[in-house]
């Protein structure tokens, strides 16, 4: 499929006059003097609890000076044995279980979950409901990154673009709380159709989000896309080619900031993505300013997904019309026997899923999303497995680190957008 690509020399290049990437006469990473391995190093720990490791990761540095000759990530002190618990609970009642692997995009987990079940017992939702998990995924995707901005800017020294960015994620938090009742627990989701249809006035407030949302990142853009001290730090600095960037399993913003313009919505899409206008933003470098770059970009496009699925959101139910799998009306409830035992039945037994197994990807804020269930045809699966991206993305850093300097480590560790929710799940 041929890609249509954002270029970055607009924002690399801006109308100053001058070249944002460091001249040859600049000393770089590369030109740093080669560590002595034969010399006994020191070894430090950043984390499990510090701020700059994004949650409780623990990376051992093995250090000669300020330069970094090993480092071993430590995962594993936020077990929460998510695909085991879930193998004793109702197809539904795993959807809050998603939410805790990524809270910092509740609502894409929940939607792939129920997408995989519904994959595997050939269920169809309806028309609206397609669009409005679409409205709930991209929301979520700048929900993300917005979290990711701010404290990105933090990490490279920079505080004002995180209150920026989080006044503007507040705003989502309260149209979750008007959608679902929570904040981050979102829990939207149900085979078949989503836990109840949209509250009045909330698509308005979407709209409104996404056309003051470009406002505030330029805002952004202008403090950090020509700051001298941001440049610094992240240009030249974990550059990992498009070549090995495949080989490590990379993908999402990681991916495509390495040249490689790979996009689930684009390669393998779903709900008519297809048929959505939206770019797919892919770097030249593979540095961390791309990876900072690409976020930023796919913030704004976005943004467009959104303005089109919302105009072209349609009226009807927004859950299948299947009383074995939806619960009826509360009103058909307590005045129709038949829907009151079908309530019943749903309630006491759960939805139950005929025998077999899928696996279902979606382009989730951090990569490749994947979920996979089987059935032996009960109310719960026999299995249930997560293809995480940022448990494979979190592999390479060993790679961007060694041989940088300790300095390097924090900013790595940020551009690469890792939850340890999903990490450890």
């Amino acid at each position: 499929m041929t890609h249509r690509t954002v270029e970055f020399e607009v924002s690399r290049n801006p109308e100053l006059g001058f070249d944002m990437r460091p001249s040859p006469g600049v000393l770089g990473p590369a030109d740093l003097p080669e560590p002595d391995f034969d010399s006994e190093g020191m070894l430090i720990n950043i984390g499990p609890q510090h701020p700059a490791t994004h949650g409780v990761l623990r990376l051992v540095l093995e250090l000669d000076g300020e330069t970094v000759v090993r480092c071993i990530p430590h995962i594993g002190y936020l077990h929460s044995s998510f695909e085991k618990l879930g193998e004793y609970r109702d197809w539904n009642q795993i959807v809050p279980l998603t939410d805790r692997m990524d809270y910092l995009a509740p609502l894409i987990y929940n939607c792939a979950y129920v997408m995989a079940v519904e994959k595997m017992m050939g269920v169809e939702v309806t028309e609206r409901c397609q669009v409005v998990r679409v409205i709930c995924m991209e929301l979520d995707r700048i929900f993300s990154h917005l979290l990711w901005l701010g404290t990105w800017a933090i990490d490279v020294g920079a505080f004002t673009p995180f209150l920026y960015a989080f006044q503007e994620r507040e705003k989502v938090y309260e149209l979750h709380d008007a959608l679902t009742g929570a904040r981050i627990t979102t829990s939207a989701t149900r085979v078949g159709g989503m836990m109840a249809d949209l509250p009045p006035g909330w698509a308005e407030g979407v709209g409104e989000f996404v056309a003051a949302l470009p406002n505030t990142l330029d805002e952004i853009e202008a403090l950090l896309a020509t700051n001298g001290i941001h440049l610094g730090r992240t240009q030249g600095v974990g550059v990992i080619s498009g070549g090995e960037a495949v080989n490590a399993g990379l993908s999402g913003p990681n991916l495509r900031a390495s040249g490689v313009p790979y996009d689930l919505r684009k390669d393998r899409p779903y709900y008519d993505y297809e048929t959505y206008d939206f770019e797919i933003p892919v770097g030249e470098h593979g540095d961390c300013y791309d990876r900072y770059m690409v976020r930023m970009e796919e913030m704004r496009q976005s943004c467009r997904i959104l303005v089109q699925a919302l105009e072209r959101l349609p009226d009807g139910p927004i859950n299948v019309d299947d009383p074995r799998i939806i619960l009826p009306d509360k009103t058909d409830c307590m005045n129709d026997m038949e829907s009151m035992i079908h309530h019943f039945k749903l309630v006491i037994e759960g939805v139950k899923a005929p025998p077999g197994e899928s696996y279902f990807a979606v382009e989730g804020s951090k990569g490749e999303l994947g979920m996979y269930v089987v059935s032996d045809g009960g109310p719960k699966p026999v299995r249930w497995r997560i293809r995480p991206p940022s448990f494979i993305n979190l592999s390479v850093i060993p790679k961007l680190v060694e041989g940088s300097l300790l300095a390097d480590v924090i900013v790595v560790n940020a551009s690469l957008d890792i939850v340890l929710g999903e990490i450890d799940r």
